[in-house]
């Protein structure tokens, strides 16, 4: 596999664009991307019980098409608890959308993020459509999702399947309400493999939980949030089928670009000055192993204790306790870096300026070995700063 600089329109057949609509003051907040023809897509989506109306409409869409051509977001306003209302205008964002590219809705995914409670001004909604292109800058897409985030997140790979070259890509948002059990964010990959919409669903769903769902921000899961994947079959392989190699393969190409996006968005929580990699090891299954990697990383004590730079291994050694995981405790390992600040369930010492060196990192990594079986887990988050408590308690002004 090979990263190369690409943006989400790079895979055969898609074509991108972005601009400012109206839904913020100054910044892009309008975009599409769109395959030349029908592509098979596969979805997950928050589980959180309020759920926005373009995920509703999304949902119903890809069940009922099988297949989706065009995504069209907005950012700035989350069509959110809207009612009725809210859902008469995520249909007609996906109408009007159709209208524009000539394409059945049902193969229109409509996605928002921002504020929710508020309505959709639709007026700058058809503004936006009427300013929008084919083949635009596909660059502008990935910064017209934005919301508080800091930059665009974004990757490209390729990779050889005998002698054909599949390319995808991939764009998300978020860097708050970010929590574990999918979804946790807008995210949208586009790749020009020919793949199945039923195959390319149990990809995505294999690849989720050691993924999207192992990041954390805030302990919040967003009502909007969602991924969908988009395959065109523009390169015209031969079609990756399960249980054969090339599905191995696709699925290790989907894998590193959701954890490429996941760590981006969990490195990118609001105010956050550190990225938190908690890697649980020789744990008796994978499942525990995620559940404690997770149970550390969203730790606000733990997350504190690294924005102030404090080896506080007790906090660490609390989560792993109420990580609901039974496996023994009297023999647990704890290191900070490459430092170890626990042996065998004991406190060891440690040389103050290493430490201090390594807490200073804009990314930690702590490493927790069990010493109770030979699986492993990981998960990403961020430190929990002063700025997130700014950043969220001005969020709607």
């Amino acid at each position: 596999m090979k990263v190369i600089d690409g943006n989400i329109a790079s895979p055969l057949g898609f074509s991108a664009d972005g601009l400012h609509a109206g839904f913020k003051k100054y910044k892009m907040d309008f975009g599409w991307v769109v395959s030349e023809v029908p592509a098979s897509v596969a979805g997950v989506y928050t589980t959180n019980k309020v759920i926005a109306a373009p995920l509703i409409v999304t949902k119903q869409s890809v069940k009922k098409a099988g297949k989706m051509q065009a995504i069209v977001v907005n950012s700035g306003v989350a069509n959110s608890c809207t009612g009725v209302q809210g859902m008469d205008d995520a249909f007609e964002m996906q109408q009007l959308t159709a209208d524009k590219l000539k394409i059945e809705p049902d193969l229109v995914g409509v996605a928002s993020t921002g504020v929710i409670g508020e309505l959709l001004p639709m007026d700058t909604l058809k503004n936006g459509l009427s300013k929008i292109v084919v083949n635009g800058n596909a660059d502008d897409f990935a910064k017209a999702i934005l919301t508080t985030d800091t930059g665009v997140k974004t990757i490209a790979v390729t990779e050889d399947f005998g002698r054909d070259v599949v390319t995808m890509a991939g764009v998300a948002k978020g860097s708050g309400m970010i929590h574990p059990n999918m979804a946790t964010m807008l995210a949208f990959i586009t790749c020009d493999a020919n793949i199945s919409s039923e195959t390319l669903q149990l990809a995505l769903s294999n690849n989720v939980e050691k993924t999207f769902n192992q990041i954390t921000v805030d302990g919040d899961t967003s009502t909007n949030d969602m991924v969908l994947v988009l395959s065109n079959g523009c390169t015209r392989n031969k079609e990756i089928l399960p249980d054969t190699e090339d599905f191995e393969k696709f699925k290790a190409m989907l894998e590193f670009v959701m954890q490429d996006l996941a760590k981006k968005i969990a490195k990118d929580g609001e105010g956050a000055s550190k990225l938190i990699q908690v890697d649980v090891v020789n744990a008796p299954n994978q499942l525990d192993a995620r559940m404690m990697a997770k149970s550390v990383v969203g730790s606000s004590l733990v997350k504190t204790a690294i924005f102030g730079e404090d080896p506080n291994w007790g906090r660490i050694l609390a989560a792993v306790g109420y990580a609901g995981v039974d496996v023994p405790v009297d023999n647990i390992d704890i290191s900070l870096g490459n430092l170890p600040v626990m042996l065998a369930s004991s406190p060891v010492s440690f040389d103050e300026e290493e430490m201090g060196d390594i807490m200073h990192s804009d990314q930690i990594t702590i490493t927790v070995d069990l010493h109770a079986g030979s699986e492993t887990g990981t998960a990403w988050g961020c430190d929990l700063s002063y700025d997130y408590v700014k950043i969220n308690s001005l969020y709607r002004t």
